[in-house]
């Protein structure tokens, strides 16, 4: 990176230096995992089921409003950008003389 002369007494000033010299401070190694206990195929399965009864799952009307909404904005955005394309194509062509 190029200092003109207010940097480099601004560098002076703090210590530091620019250019080459510089050496970059050595990476750290990232802390070593613990290693986890491994749960049985049936463990696994009992925790698989216990988190599912965790969730809040959404009612039918829910879930039908949502792919209502869903399907309302696809339309909305491919309209969209059928639009914005067609109007960057026309520019396109102005510019280009196609």
């Amino acid at each position: 990176m190029a200092s003109n002369e207010a940097t480099k007494k601004v560098d002076l000033a703090r210590g530091t230096t620019r250019g080459r010299d510089v050496v970059p401070p050595a990476r750290q190694a990232p802390p070593a995992r613990a290693p986890q206990k491994r749960a049985s195929p049936a463990e696994f399965i009992a925790q698989v089921r216990d988190e599912g009864r965790k969730v809040t799952w959404p009612s039918r009307r829910e879930t039908t409003i949502t792919t209502i909404m869903v399907f309302i904005m696809v339309v909305v955005m491919s309209l969209f950008f059928t639009v914005v394309d067609q109007a960057l194509r026309y520019v396109v062509g102005l510019i280009l003389g196609l």
